[in-house]
């Protein structure tokens, strides 16, 4: 088991590409996005009705970027330079090869499935952290960062109330300026 666990170890200190494109000093790392994306699922489950399984939520959110840990975070204009379906061929063997070893490949499966609740919430969770950093690095005067907005826009969180409730803070939050908290 110490040997997978090794490989995972760059994702403490891998940055998220698209920041550091943006300009972001000192960006958050693919395991800081990931522990935000793990404290939102959380918060989110506490909140849903009929609830969902936390432990599997949780576990899929773990594991929705371990391919990352072998190739680093490849930034959306490259994925989109590439093939139809090669980044996403490309992180199924990455993620089942450190999954694998682990016992956790049959979450990565129902994370790429998206069949279930937790997994749907899970790849909300992905996409709203990065909504809550937006905010967070507008607020502390990071400027150049229009283009994150529309991919939270884009984000249908009809299935889950408060996802939805959160997108439409967020979205407000960036709408009303980047200055720092009031209160």
């Amino acid at each position: 088991m110490l040997d997978p666990l090794l490989r995972l170890l760059p994702l403490d200190s891998l940055p998220r590409t698209g920041w550091v494109l943006a300009g972001v000093p000192a960006p958050e790392s693919i395991a800081g996005h990931v522990l935000g994306a793990a404290h939102l699922g959380l918060a989110l489950a506490a909140c849903l009705d009929p609830p969902v399984d936390q432990g599997r939520l949780l576990g899929m959110i773990l594991v929705h970027d371990l391919a990352e840990a072998a190739s680093g975070d490849l930034p959306q204009v490259a994925g989109r330079a590439l093939p139809e379906g090669a980044k996403a061929a490309m992180e199924d063997t990455l993620a089942r090869g450190l999954a694998g070893p682990l016992g956790l490949e049959s979450l990565w499966e129902e994370y790429v499935a998206a069949a279930t609740r937790e997994a749907r919430l899970a790849r909300l969770c992905d996409k709203l952290q990065l909504g809550v950093r937006l905010v967070g690095y507008l607020r502390a005067g990071q400027a150049g960062l229009d283009d994150f907005r529309g991919g939270l826009e884009d984000l249908d969180c009809a299935e889950f109330p408060p996802a939805a409730a959160l997108q439409r803070e967020i979205l407000a939050a960036i709408d009303g300026g980047d200055g720092p908290p009031s209160g």
